[in-house]
Parts: structure tokens; sequence; C-alpha cells
């Protein structure tokens, strides 16, 4: 983790300026093809959530701008991000879970299924230290539905600067598997030349088997 030199800094007048209103976020809503991670999910017999999941951690850690966080009011970049996802219980309640970044699919899918079990045999949200860790994306998904739009519940005046991705239902439409999305960021830190870098990256990635 390093400070952002702030006279020097690009941003700075940007930053200054989103930072300023109640809520500096925005969000975007896309959707992109998963046809080659869908089936090569199956044949593979992984599990095809942990599979995007990984691919769209791996693609965030190539845009700088996606590393940026807000820390005593100060800019910070970490050197990795890792993962903090919403996972769901059969009572129909969910926790906060916590996996590290890894290049290895496999090492990240063991400890994803380690945090699911976790989360299995807790009851509450899990709001631990590492669901409040700045160095993470958060995670959610609406398995049961396509959506076209998403809000989230926002808390004004705190210096939240995590973005946070949702992922959809995933449907066929021309003998294409499609996954929806939501991305939400803070304006200051990350414009949308940097979630069409991420989108880019995701999409090539979910392009290989």
């Amino acid at each position: 983790m390093r400070f952002i030199d702030m006279e020097n800094w690009n941003r700075k007048e940007h930053f200054e300026f989103f930072s300023g209103f109640d809520n500096p976020f925005y969000g975007m809503v896309t959707e992109v093809d998963c046809t080659e991670t869908f089936y090569g999910s199956k044949t593979k017999g992984v599990s095809l959530f942990a599979n995007y999941l990984h691919k769209s951690l791996l693609a965030m850690n190539t845009v700088e701008e996606m590393k940026m966080r807000i820390k005593d009011d100060r800019v910070v970049i970490f050197d990795q991000i890792h993962a903090s996802a919403t996972i769901g219980r059969e009572d129909g309640t969910f926790g906060f879970s916590f996996i590290h970044q890894t290049e290895d699919f496999y090492s990240f899918t063991g400890e994803l299924k380690e945090e699911t079990q976790a989360v299995q045999e807790s009851t509450g949200l899990r709001n631990n230290k590492d669901a409040q860790r700045l160095d993470v994306i958060h995670y959610s998904a609406i398995p049961w539905s396509k959506f076209t739009g998403l809000t989230h519940a926002s808390n004004f005046g705190t210096d939240d600067s995590v973005p946070k991705i949702t992922f959809g239902r995933i449907f066929t439409r021309d003998d294409k598997k499609i996954l929806p999305l939501s991305i939400d960021v803070h304006h200051g830190l990350v414009d949308a030349l940097h979630i069409s870098q991420f989108l880019s990256e995701f999409q090539t990635l979910l392009n290989k088997v």
C-alpha cells in the first residue's frame, strides 16, 4: 500500500470535486458474454460462480484506479485487492465473506468453499474485520433475476470508496450465455474509462475456458 502524492496527482481536482458530493458514487449496468466460462465450468466440474468471480477479481487488479481507496482523508493504492462477497444461507439470510486474491483458481475456490461453509455455520452478517477492509471489492449476486438497473443502500457523509459489483441471473440470447452485472464506483477515484478497461479485461478472461 502506498499513499498518492495529492499535490502532483493528475486527478487531484477531480477527487476534490466529487468527494464534496453527498453521494460521490455512480454506477453502470451492463452485460458480458460468459459462454466459454459457462460451458468450461461444466466441463471442468467447477463452480460457475467461483469461476467468474475469480476472473472479475483478476480483471479488477489490472486497473490501478480500481485499487485506490480513501483512508484517513488521503488516497491510497493497494498492491492487491481481494473479494468480499455476500453468501446466502438456506434460511434466506446472508453473511459476508473474504477471499484473498490469487492467480491460481483452485487456491481461490478452495478459500471460497471454506468461507461459504463458515457463513453457513454462522448467523448474522459476519461484519468482522475482514468484511470492513478497504482492500476489497464488495460483491453480491442476484441469481434469481436478470436486471437492467440497480441501486445500493448508501450511508452519506462517510469516506466509503470500495467498488461494488452485483451479478444477475445468466440467461441465453442467440445461443450465448449472458451475465448481467452492475458496477458502482467512487467518481473521485474512478472514471468511465477505468470501468471500460475493467470490462474489457473481464471479457477477455471470460472468453478463456
